[in-house]
């Protein structure tokens, strides 16, 4: 009976991700088709919008896509290389390429006056002005990494979907709001001088450095505690040649 439950627990997780990655793969779609009527709407308007823009924009979606709808997303529940090459595809390199894309750009020219001023006003509020603070970003991206590998948020992501789907888009969201707050690429109401960012920017490279060799420290005492104990055995290279196919542990 336990047996039967457990398997039919499995078959609806397995139905809860095929349906959710038909979804994203729809909204990948819609965003790619969105953004080319946008350009083709621009540039009935005003001057050619840069192709580079759209070949970032395409490449964002893309590095999306690829950490979301492929393998790696399943392999990232055992396999923390394959997390870390999600976490680099949606906090850095996808957030990196939507800003250069500059979508907020391209919709203001591809709106009327009307509504373009109305997200204009928008843009200018207080609520926006506070997420595109410098050190409001800093502490969403880096202070978000640090608490989901220092707490137990990072174990629980495999256990809980709707947890590993939400800390994903929390990535990419914070990644964007940093990046843009950073590099000055859309319009932004409230700018920040160069020097302060470029600060903001060195302490968020500190802050990520400091954790990501922490993270490789506490791993590598981990597995070197499975290699003391012979839980681990490891292939040495140079006893190999001499002995075909002889292991031996590496402490």
């Amino acid at each position: 009976m336990n047996h039967s439950s457990h398997n039919h627990h499995d078959n609806l997780d397995m139905i809860s991700i095929d349906v959710m990655q038909v979804a994203l793969s729809f909204l990948f779609l819609l965003a790619l088709f969105a953004y080319f009527f946008a350009v083709k709407t621009s540039n009935r308007r005003h001057k050619q919008w840069p192709f580079s823009r759209t070949i970032f924009w395409i490449l964002g979606i893309c590095c999306i896509g690829v950490a979301t709808l492929s393998p790696l997303q399943i392999m990232s529940h055992s396999n923390f290389v394959a997390h870390m090459i999600i976490h680099f595809l949606i906090g850095m390199l996808a957030p990196l390429f939507i800003v250069c894309s500059a979508p907020m750009t391209l919709l203001l020219r591809t709106l009327h006056v009307k509504q373009a001023r109305l997200l204009t006003r928008l843009l200018k509020s207080r609520l926006n002005q506070m997420f595109l603070n410098p050190i409001v970003t800093l502490l969403l991206n880096i202070g978000g990494l640090w608490l989901l590998y220092m707490s137990p948020l990072f174990s629980m992501m495999s256990q809980n979907h709707f947890l590993h789907w939400f800390i994903h888009v929390h990535l990419f969201i914070a990644g964007y709001l940093f990046t843009l707050s950073i590099i000055y690429i859309e319009p932004i109401p409230h700018k920040y001088s160069f020097v302060f960012r470029s600060v903001v920017l060195l302490i968020a490279l500190a802050g990520h450095g400091i954790l990501s060799k922490y993270l490789y420290a506490l791993c590598f005492i981990r597995i070197n505690k499975l290699y003391r104990s012979h839980t681990i055995q490891f292939v040495n290279p140079y006893k190999t040649q001499q002995g075909v196919g002889k292991t031996t542990p590496c402490c």
